[in-house]
């Protein structure tokens, strides 16, 4: 059984390779061979064997006979790994992923809060609620506002009894946190409680149109933020 000390190298080595394989550390010079990480990262065998598995079920690299192992291009990654969307997000700014992204939110969001209209019951509406109050009390901290405006989207996802949606929590909590966050910096506030509130009320009002329609709003929104932020201006 892996002990705890040997998942903890396991997983800083994975996060090290996943962040350099998303940036093209290896583009040019391949990946390197077993032999090569751990003398690299001064890693056993088994820690840097435990990585590249992980790795390769993520779809970054693949291991071939004589071939060895190699970085797959990005249409072979599994996007919707929550490691994999934060590597993405990660690295030097590109308005290109967090479009992207904002625009799989917008395919999303705005159905999954219609359903939460016809379909939430009181405990699930009074989760999306405490997000919003959260939102609103923790005006002044913005990572306490940024985890409630979080906890608000994350709520509706459950609340729209999909399943297939809820699989995705752990990739809209990872990419939330990113995107959220950068979005509040252009605008320079925290998201707009009364946008967010018109949400909720449509969710509590049983008005599907409604909710589907306050939800889109506040994503368009967020794509016109991204569209006019500059890349050299983001650091």
């Amino acid at each position: 059984m892996r002990t705890q000390r040997g998942a903890s190298l396991t997983y800083g080595l994975l996060e090290t390779l996943g962040q350099s394989i998303v940036i093209g550390d290896f583009d040019k010079n391949g990946f390197p061979t077993e032999a090569e990480l751990c003398i690299r990262f001064g890693a056993s065998r088994t820690v840097a064997r435990e990585a590249v598995k992980m790795l390769t079920a993520k779809g970054l690299l693949s291991a071939r006979p004589r071939q060895g192992t190699k970085v797959e291009p990005i249409a072979h990654w599994n996007l919707l790994d929550p490691d994999v969307t934060r590597w993405l997000m990660e690295r030097q700014y590109s308005n290109k992923i967090y479009r992207e992204f904002t625009e799989v939110r917008l395919a999303i969001e705005p159905v999954a809060a219609a359903l939460a209209a016809q379909r939430a019951n009181k405990a699930e509406i009074r989760a999306i609620r405490d997000g919003l109050n959260g939102m609103r009390n923790e005006l002044h901290d913005h990572d306490a506002a940024l985890a409630a405006d979080i906890d608000f989207h994350v709520a509706i996802l459950k609340a729209s009894g999909n399943p297939f949606f809820l699989q995705l929590r752990a990739l809209i909590n990872t990419a939330l946190r990113i995107s959220i966050g950068l979005t509040n910096k252009i605008a320079g506030h925290t998201a707009s409680i009364p946008a967010h509130e018109a949400v909720l009320l449509a969710i509590e009002n049983g008005d599907a149109v409604g909710a589907e329609k306050a939800m889109r709003a506040i994503l368009l929104e967020s794509l016109e933020l991204l569209a006019s932020f500059q890349p050299e201006t983001a650091h």
